[in-house]
């Protein structure tokens, strides 16, 4: 077992487990996936730390626990379209690629979506389109989706991915209110979304989503 594989398994053994994340499918994602390749270079040594990692300007690859917690309070599914936003190198989108059918991994940092389309080509992942563009505008063109996932911190969440949600479908979100963060998850039904508390969590919060943020909800 090499150094990286032998992090991995302590990762989810004493960052993942502990947090009531259950799903086999979660458990097994993140312990294949190699998040050493999904981060800078310069960060590799730090890519299984149990805190926050800022892997470009104004981009945040959440804790292990944070990102496993969000996949399981979504309950991806098998045949689940998932849009990604935010998806920086591409980690959270190769770890929810196990799960669903596909994957729209956006970002609007064309540097970033080329180290994404690197690195989940680098580990065999098929089944991830990475798409340039505004985050707040989502990727309509390959909705509606089934999952939002936003990989960073929000006051709000622009309509446009509102939109985008199929009736039925969920939406994670870390909210950022005061020195307080929390994990809400949306379920949206006949139009509308209803949060509900998941659990507490912060990120640095994303431009685009702060309270001034046009279209906002």
């Amino acid at each position: 077992m090499s150094d990286f594989a032998r992090r991995r398994t302590i990762m989810v053994d004493t960052q993942v487990r502990p947090s009531d994340v259950t799903k086999f499918p979660i458990i097994e994602a993140m312990l294949t996936v190699p998040r050493e390749i999904f981060v800078p270079r310069a960060l590799q040594e730090a890519a299984y730390a149990g805190e926050n990692l800022k892997i470009a300007p104004g981009r945040t690859l959440l804790d292990p626990r944070t990102l496993a917690k969000i996949l399981e309070a979504v309950n991806i599914q098998s045949d689940d379209l998932v849009l990604d936003v935010a998806c920086g190198f591409g980690y959270s989108s190769a770890v929810a690629a196990h799960m669903a059918e596909a994957v729209i991994a956006l970002d609007d940092n064309s540097d970033l979506c080329g180290e994404a389309e690197s690195a989940l080509s680098t580990v065999g992942i098929d089944n991830v389109a990475v798409v340039e563009g505004p985050l707040g505008d989502g990727a309509a063109q390959h909705g509606p989706y089934d999952v939002i996932l936003i990989q960073g911190g929000v006051e709000v969440v622009p309509k446009p991915l509102i939109d985008q949600l199929k009736d039925g479908g969920r939406i994670a979100a870390i909210f950022e209110d005061g020195r307080l963060g929390t994990v809400r998850v949306g379920l949206k039904t006949g139009g509308a979304v209803t949060w509900r508390y998941a659990f507490n969590g912060d990120a640095p919060l994303l431009a685009g989503f702060l309270k001034s943020a046009e279209f906002a909800l």
